[in-house]
């Protein structure tokens, strides 16, 4: 029997690794620096929120974000998961629920079948459909490399959203997942060994754990992803004022990350994270190993939560603001 769609490694046709080839973040927030935000918005603005929301009539607020990636992984139904799962997760970061969603879809049309661009698209669709977000049409372009992701709206309470500027001190930090995708997909791209439960995590919705803060009032939360738990938790404490104190031990990371960083499966973009953040935290004694992990650039990870919800480890705490941003301990 002829196989329609021949065998092909997407991730040998990306430079990088889904969220780890974002523009460094040093240099997007110079790029980006007096050309967004407005008065109209609720949030969105220079602080680097995980989506935009704006005021509607009804006393509802409409959200709005884009996310796309290249590939992650070789399979492209799993990729497709993944990419969508990524995107739709800033709409539950900020204390939304999708709506709707456009495909965003890159192509080298001469290299790879059409048919593998079908099973990213029907992932995305799958993925979409589990948040009960319709997808409808989006754009599409001939490009080199491969990227996929979603341009997303949906609604949100603009009295209940989850901001990067709403931390206090005295409150604890929580994070949903554990880390080390970032890792473990450089490793991936490198030897083509499959990590089953890495893809499961980078395809969980963060829908419930998004409920679950708000239920308990939460009012500061972000998503952790291609920045890393350091970079995301670095905006958030800057953003609200505030220092962050990491606990090393307390962070649950993926079985194999550890080993992925020993052996020298590091993403360049983990690395740029870590550089970025280092000037302004406070690492103690923590190994050149445990902090990469700590910046290790997620695709699709969990909320990062300023409070407490069940099922979801404790890994320090919010503190007044001292003479660095972030502590490591």
């Amino acid at each position: 029997m002829t196989r329609l769609v021949p065998v092909a490694r997407l991730t040998q046709y990306a430079h990088g690794g889904g969220c780890a080839s974002k523009i460094p973040p040093a240099e997007l927030e110079r790029l980006v620096t007096g050309l967004t935000g407005g008065d109209e918005l609720l949030m969105g603005g220079p602080d680097g929120d995980d989506a935009a929301a704006v005021r509607i009539e009804g006393g509802r607020a409409v959200v709005s974000t884009a996310d796309f990636s290249t590939p992650v992984v070789d399979d492209p139904y799993d990729w497709g998961r993944i990419a969508a799962a990524n995107a739709l997760s800033d709409v539950y970061a900020v204390g939304g629920s999708p709506v709707m969603a456009l495909n965003l879809l890159g192509w080298p049309g001469d290299a790879l079948p059409a048919e593998l661009a079908r099973e990213v698209l029907r992932g995305g669709r799958d993925a979409a459909a589990l948040a009960g977000c319709p997808i409808a049409g989006g754009h599409s372009i001939d490009d080199p490399e491969p990227k996929y992701g979603l341009a997303v709206t949906g609604v949100a309470d603009p009295d209940r959203l989850l901001r990067l500027d709403a931390a206090r001190p005295g409150l604890p930090l929580s994070l949903t997942k554990p880390l080390g995708v970032g890792v473990l997909n450089a490793r991936h791209k490198a030897t083509g060994e499959p990590f089953p439960h890495a893809v499961e995590t980078m395809t969980e919705l963060n829908a419930e754990a998004s409920l679950a803060a708000l239920a308990r009032g939460v009012a500061c939360a972000t998503d952790v992803t291609g920045f890393g738990l350091l970079g995301h938790l670095y905006k958030l404490a800057r953003a609200s004022g505030v220092t962050a104190v990491v606990d090393a031990s307390a962070v649950p990371y993926l079985d194999g990350a550890r080993e992925a960083v020993r052996d020298g499966f590091v993403p360049c973009g983990t690395r740029r994270n870590l550089a970025w953040v280092t000037p302004h935290t406070d690492f103690r004694r923590i190994a050149e190993e445990e902090r990469l992990l700590l910046a290790d650039a997620q695709v699709s990870g969990g909320l990062l939560i300023a409070g407490e919800i069940p099922g979801a480890p404790v890994i320090g705490e919010l503190l007044p603001p001292g003479r660095r941003a972030l502590v490591v301990r």
